[in-house]
């Protein structure tokens, strides 16, 4: 289907022609179209042409208007102050629009027009460690932007550059070596991600100990991170041992959290360890690295450390161990060369920014990134307590994330069964997944990633406020008038007049396409959920002043109908692609 262009479009073109042939120097000059509270539309772009070709702003304004036709789209246009213009767009423009977008599966959004091939990297936990609250925004903020470039006809390819290499494998490795049955199941059955968790806990926990009294095991977990290194056969199979029983772990919290993870999408750190020799001889060949104290570093003017001299990237260390940097700078060339990405998107902790500054850089200075590749760090804040302090236990631990993902569903399985009012158990359980995760997604997910948010699942589950809860609540209830419509059928009805709250709701609808595309370029979810929590706040205005199924006539019954039945669409689809989902009754 063909994007349905918005009333916005119309206008600005509507406007802008008029202003080229006003003023011919100012051709394809863009007028400032903005949504107001005036009337539906103001143009602003007038004063500053004016002022740019000497003429009489308020005159110029004036002859654009008498140059527009008033006729099917514009209704009223009308000069104000120096020079803004204010403009009404007619009814029958309103519902035509939106009866063209609910003739299309895609509700009209268009594909972009440079659709390229993104790399995100979310979601990366590390091997044998439990997930913790902090886990959760790089999973749910990574998810949503697949979702969204998805739906603008990008081809994404998702990474999840798992924590599965390094110095602690020594130890793990060589204790498992010593105690060969520690991971073992209780049955052949299929292994709980609890069980799992559970194993990888115990070990890490009594590995540890011994590492630290024992001088003997010490030095034999360090000869064994050598092993590792070289690719020793015994030792990389202990070292896969790890990496499975924590999938089972990782997989089973991310189906908790309603998300899909794709094995062949799991390329965690080891996946590069091929790659690490030749980086770091293509950058030091090329001069990008050079060695200090042994050590091949880069260098940068801008990134000084405390006492004023320059803080390298640590590329190799001096004992020829490869750092962070060598991995990440792999990756870059992976993504680039063999997966065609155009663009990469790094879900990454704010806390983490110098280090991505200096990679991103140091990959453009060894031509790896160039004017056709961006590298982006998505960069997130920290998730706070109700104190508004990072997220702790009572003892002062972090987090488990499966804990708080439990307690969300715990919190709206009581609220649901408030509401419920011809549900089985087995429904307000299934609602409750729905409802406590989509809550806790739509709570991280309404924040600006870059800014810190406070976990309070008191007000995440509240059915009023800007929660998902509300949105799923606006969708239920549409659902529920939309069955009891009987014989009525949504259908649009472009020759009625529309009261100011069918206006309201009709005007936002119209925007969704042009709020994806923002959302999609601006890699923005957060303006997903602000621009659903409006469509829902709109609707319940509507609701409350305009019957919909005892409105005065069938034709305008049908109409309200159909302006639910879009809204229930737009949300939906809204809500899809922040990964949360929108029962059908609540």
């Amino acid at each position: 289907m063909a994007s349905v262009p918005s009333l916005a479009s119309s206008v600005n073109q509507r406007v802008a022609d008029a202003l080229a042939s006003a003023l011919p120097e100012a051709g394809g000059a863009d007028p400032l179209l903005r949504r107001s509270d005036r009337a539906d539309f103001q143009a602003n772009g007038i004063l500053a042409l004016a002022k740019k070709a000497k003429a009489n702003p308020r005159e110029l304004a004036t002859t654009v208007v008498a140059g527009i036709a008033a006729g099917d789209l514009i209704k009223d246009i009308e000069v104000s102050g120096p020079g803004f213009l204010n403009i009404t767009v007619s009814d029958r423009a309103i519902i035509e629009t939106l009866a063209a977008r609910a003739g299309d599966d895609r509700l009209g959004v268009p594909y972009a027009a440079n659709a390229g091939t993104t790399v995100i990297d979310y979601a990366q936990p590390n091997v044998a460690k439990e997930m913790h609250v902090g886990h959760l925004r790089s999973a749910v903020i990574g998810a949503a932007m697949v979702e969204i470039l998805e739906f603008t006809g990008e081809k994404v390819v998702r990474r999840h550059h798992i924590g599965d290499w390094g110095t602690q494998f020594g130890m793990l490795i060589q204790y498992l070596l010593e105690h060969p049955h520690e991971l073992d199941h209780k049955s052949e059955a299929e292994v709980s991600g609890e069980e799992a968790m559970s194993n990888l806990n115990r070990l890490y926990k009594a590995s540890r100990a011994l590492f630290d009294s024992d001088e003997e095991f010490k030095t034999r977990a360090r000869a064994r991170v050598v092993d590792l290194q070289a690719g020793d056969e015994q030792t990389l199979a202990l070292w896969q041992r790890f990496v499975d029983e924590s999938k089972i772990y990782f997989y089973s919290v991310f189906d908790k959290l309603d998300m899909d993870i794709q094995d062949p999408d799991v390329v965690g750190e080891s996946g590069y360890n091929d790659m690490l020799v030749e980086t770091c001889k293509l950058l030091e060949d090329s001069g990008v690295a050079v060695r200090s104290n042994g050590a091949l570093c880069v260098f940068f003017d801008e990134y000084k450390g405390p006492d004023g001299n320059p803080t390298p990237l640590i590329v190799q260390k001096s004992d020829g161990g490869f750092g962070y940097a060598a991995t990440d700078l792999s990756a870059i060339r992976d993504r680039v060369g063999n997966l065609k990405a155009d663009t990469l998107i790094y879900v990454v902790d704010a806390r983490q920014s110098l280090h991505f500054k200096m990679v991103f850089e140091t990959a453009r200075r060894a031509g790896w990134l160039n004017d056709g590749v961006k590298a982006v760090q998505l960069a997130f804040g920290t998730v706070l307590g109700k104190d508004g302090k990072p997220f702790k236990t009572r003892e002062g631990e972090t987090v488990r994330l499966v804990d708080l993902l439990d307690e969300a569903v715990e919190r709206a399985a009581s609220v649901v069964r408030e509401k419920a009012q011809d549900l089985t158990e087995a429904e307000i359980a299934e609602r409750a997944a729905q409802v406590g995760i989509g809550a806790v997604k739509y709570a991280d997910l309404s924040t600006s990633a870059a800014r810190d948010y406070k976990f309070d699942l008191d007000q995440m589950v509240s059915l009023t406020g800007d929660t998902s809860v509300y949105l799923q609540y606006a969708y239920a209830r549409i659902q529920s008038i939309l069955r009891k419509a009987g014989d009525a059928r949504p259908a649009a009805h472009p020759e009625l007049t529309l009261t100011p709250s069918e206006r309201a709701l009709g005007l936002h609808l119209d925007q969704f396409g042009e709020l994806i595309t923002e959302a999609a370029q601006e890699h923005a979810p957060h303006k997903v959920a602000a621009y659903l929590y409006q469509l829902a706040s709109l609707y319940t205005t509507f609701y409350a002043e305009c019957p919909v199924l005892k409105a005065d006539t069938p034709e305008q019954v049908e109409n309200r109908l159909f302006l639910c039945e879009l809204t229930a669409r737009t949300l939906t689809k809204g809500m899809s692609l922040l990964g949360i989902r929108t029962p059908e009754r609540l």
